[in-house]
């Protein structure tokens, strides 16, 4: 019988094949035991590759930050074990710092116990944090398993060995990059929403949008009212996940005073932390928090608690009878409590307020003023003045071929004033990002890219047409033609910009409305575009005469012909009038982020 032997050699194929097959997305489950990448082959003996850690002591509930640097890697598996049983299962969990290069999986049983790689891309450095487990082990050491080359590899090399003191009753682990601590005061629950009522009056509060009710499932609600030494904070908003929010001395998130309301198994764990640049936040020690209440429901996560003025015994703690820009955030956390990074731009003031002051009721904005005016100024160059001034060129020479504007024809002089504004909007906005951002953004897709090309191709525009050659000279069809796809190319791209410009976090116009509204305006502009030509060419073919066998415009002003300026005109008054509509709805739209 041939098949059994058939089949026989396929199964060993298989298990050959699954033996020595790699994994360049990082899901390396099967290997959580022995940490040993299934590449065949023996690994090496003398490690290239460091771990180093931020701490040596650990209590549970710690965060110890982890990380992995050497020469260029393409895989890595890492995990924490015990260090007097260094084949038992992982232990702890772990926290991403960087998405794109590493990811969560889970071993033994222990859900996020180890980290991986999720494609071949060349690394030099990882960096996470590992949460001490309530359960934890005395000494805990770090292990990694690194892959240069599919053949080429290292398995646990050994990492530094983290201690926990003696302690009597460990404390429940409740992680605050990945689990809140859990306050050191009782906690009782909230029964209904929050009451925006006294906001301006008796309580300093924020709110987003502007003026809405904290008792809506879509209202960002944040208030401060003192009360003698002590300050009654109340925070709320749609998140199934964590809200928190900061007081910083400037815009930019690093070295600020953190609270965090996290929502762990239908459970609010409410701490105070410190953010360290743009990196998890690390939690204290110690809670100096008091009163804390909570409450879940209908999406909405509620918190409040009290804390004093002055806190001078708990280092980071600002006092809070001093002016602070105030940042407000959610995100989403699993199951066990670990909070992932914001998937927007956090809420942040337009200015430095004292909550002890006087009582306001302000908003804020996610989308940074100079970002904003990045996308307005775009709005303002591409829908309006660059789109009316190619109408303006392609339709309006014989209708304004004998009106002059400072010696020359008024349709070339429109078109011209139209596409400088256009550069110089462009200019000024392609500028904004790099001021604000303090260099090039890495975290904004094919954007950048994208708009640095329409940048060039904004100023070649202007440049090869101040070369142009005569109308009747030999090359001019060859320069009307490179001017034609230069600026279509440009405005093409231009669009394509926008489009991935407005769901980035620094403005994230809202969805799907900006999708729809740009596809409008796209619409729009063909559809007036292909009007005009139809229009165009059944007016040629009205006014026509044949002479030597050729069509010809009649250079007199028929009748006809003014009927077909008429048109014209009244379609690019129409077409305006449009493009400023959909121009103020975007800049409305851009306003209220």
């Amino acid at each position: 019988m041939e098949l059994p032997s058939i089949a026989v050699a396929v199964w060993m194929f298989v298990c050959f094949c699954a033996s020595v097959a790699g994994y360049p997305n990082g899901r390396v489950r099967e290997a959580c035991t022995s940490m040993v990448p299934c590449h065949g082959g023996s690994p090496q003996l003398s490690p290239e590759h460091t771990i180093t850690v931020n701490g040596t002591e650990f209590k549970p509930g710690d965060t110890i930050e982890v990380h992995l640097s050497g020469p260029d890697f393409e895989g890595f598996f890492i995990q924490a074990r015990d260090a007097e049983h260094l084949d038992s299962p992982a232990v702890g969990s772990f926290v991403l710092a960087d998405r794109r290069h590493s990811q969560l999986l889970t071993c033994g049983g222990t859900k996020n116990s180890a980290v991986s790689h999720t494609s071949k891309a060349k690394k030099k450095d990882i960096k996470v944090y590992w949460i001490a487990p309530g359960d934890a082990p005395k000494q805990v050491q770090f292990l990694a398993t690194v892959v240069k080359k599919y053949r080429i590899f290292w398995v646990k090399i050994p990492g530094p060995i983290v201690s926990q003191p003696d302690v009597l009753s460990p404390t429940p682990p409740l992680h605050a990059t990945s689990e809140a601590m859990s306050t050191s005061h009782p906690v009782s629950y909230i029964s209904k929403p929050f009451s925006a009522s006294s906001c301006g009056i008796t309580k300093f509060c924020i709110r987003n949008p502007t003026n809405c009710d904290p008792g809506s499932a879509s209202c960002f609600f944040l208030s401060f009212q003192q009360e003698e030494s002590s300050v009654f904070i109340e925070m709320s908003g749609p998140s199934e996940g964590y809200l928190a929010f900061a007081f910083s001395h400037d815009q930019w998130m690093g070295g600020d005073d953190a609270y965090l309301c996290v929502n762990e198994d239908h459970r609010v764990h409410v701490s105070t932390a410190h953010l360290k640049e743009r990196s998890h936040p690390l939690l204290d020690s110690e809670n100096a928090l008091e009163d804390v209440s909570w409450r879940l429901a209908d999406g909405v996560l509620q918190c409040s608690f009290r804390r004093s003025i002055h806190l001078p015994a708990y280092t980071g703690r600002f006092n809070l009878d001093t002016s602070y820009y105030i940042f407000l955030a959610d995100g989403e956390a699993s199951e066990g409590g670990l909070i992932y990074k914001h998937g927007r731009q956090p809420l942040v003031t337009d200015g430095l307020y004292n909550v002890t002051g006087v009582p306001q009721d302000i908003g804020g904005s996610r989308a940074p003023r100079l970002i904003k005016a990045h996308g307005a100024l775009m709005f303002v160059a591409w829908i309006t003045t660059v789109s009316i001034g190619v109408i303006v060129a392609r339709f309006f020479k014989p209708v304004w071929s004998h009106s002059f504007l400072l010696g020359k024809e008024l349709w070339f002089q429109v078109h011209r004033m139209l596409m400088l504004t256009t550069v110089t909007l462009t200019s000024i906005s392609f500028v904004l990002p790099f001021v604000y951002r303090g260099g090039w953004s890495h975290q904004a897709g094919f954007h950048p890219y994208l708009g640095c090309a329409v940048m060039a191709l904004t100023i070649f525009q202007p440049l090869m047409a101040g070369f142009r050659p005569s109308r009747h000279a030999p090359r001019r069809q060859l320069f009307n033609w490179f001017h034609w796809s230069t600026g279509t190319t440009a405005r093409i791209l231009a669009v394509v910009t926008m489009f991935l410009g407005m769901d980035l976090p620094a403005l994230d116009l809202p969805d799907p409305w900006d999708t729809y509204a740009m596809i409008g305006f796209v619409a729009w502009h063909v559809g007036t575009d292909v009007l005009l030509e139809i229009h165009s060419y059944c007016l040629i073919r009205k006014v026509e005469v044949i002479e030597d066998d050729r069509v010809q415009i009649l250079q007199s002003l028929t009748s006809a012909e003014a009927e077909g300026h008429l048109f014209k005109q009244i379609v690019l008054t129409i077409y305006v009038c449009g493009n400023i509509v959909f121009l103020v709805a975007f800049l409305i739209a851009i306003n209220q982020v």
